[in-house]
C-alpha cells in the first residue's frame, strides 16, 4: 500500500512525492502540447488529434485512479463523487457504477479495482501513444514556417520506423 511505501521503504516518501509531483508536471507538459496543437491547427489532422484526445482521457483516468489510492477522506469522497457522475449515462449508468465500485458502495473492492486500473492503464497509454506517433508520421508534423517541405521528405517506413523502434528499445 501507499502507507507501507512511505513508512517502511527507504526513501519511500521521496518516491511517492516524485511520483505525484511528476504526474502534475507531466500534465503541465500535456496542456502545453495541446495548446501548441491548437495554435498551429493540428486539430485538422483528425486521426492524430483524436488519438491525442483518447490519450488525454486515459491520462486523466490514470491520474484519478492514483489520486484515490492513498484512501483518505479526500480520496474516498473524490471516488464517490466522480464515479457517481457515470450514473447519468442512460441505460447502463447504474450498472457501470456498481461494476466500478465492485459492489453497492465505494469500499475495499473499489480500491483494488482502482489499483489494478492505475497499473494497467499506462500500458494502454503506451499503445495509444504508438498509434498517435504512427498517425503523426503519416500526416507529417505541423509546419509552423508554412514552407513547402514535401521536397525533402523521407518515407516513414523503413527509415523512421526503425529509428522509433531503436528509441523504444533504448528506453
Amino acid at each position: 500500500s501507499v502507507a507501507h511505501i512511505c513508512r517502511d521503504v527507504n526513501n519511500g516518501w521521496l518516491l511517492r512525492n516524485l511520483h505525484a509531483n511528476g504526474a502534475s508536471f507531466f500534465f503541465i507538459c500535456i496542456y502545453l502540447h495541446i495548446g501548441r496543437g491548437l495554435y498551429y491547427g493540428s486539430f485538422l489532422f483528425k486521426e492524430t488529434w483524436n488519438t491525442g484526445i483518447i490519450l488525454l482521457f486515459l491520462l486523466m483516468a490514470t491520474a484519478f485512479m492514483g489520486y484515490v489510492l492513498p484512501w483518505g477522506q479526500m480520496s474516498f469522497w473524490g471516488a464517490t463523487v466522480i464515479t457517481n457522475l457515470l450514473s447519468a449515462a442512460p441505460y447502463i449508468g447504474n450498472e457501470l457504477v456498481q461494476w466500478i465500485w465492485g459492489g453497492f458502495s465505494v469500499d475495499n473492492a473499489t480500491l483494488t479495482r482502482f489499483f489494478t486500473f492505475h497499473f494497467v492503464f499506462p500500458f494502454a497509454i503506451a499503445g495509444v501513444s504508438m498509434i498517435h506517433l504512427l498517425f503523426l508520421h503519416q500526416t507529417g508534423s505541423s509546419n509552423p514556417t508554412g514552407l513547402n517541405q514535401n521536397l525533402d521528405k523521407v518515407p516513414f517506413h523503413p527509415y523512421f520506423s526503425y529509428k522509433d523502434l531503436l528509441g523504444f528499445v533504448i528506453l
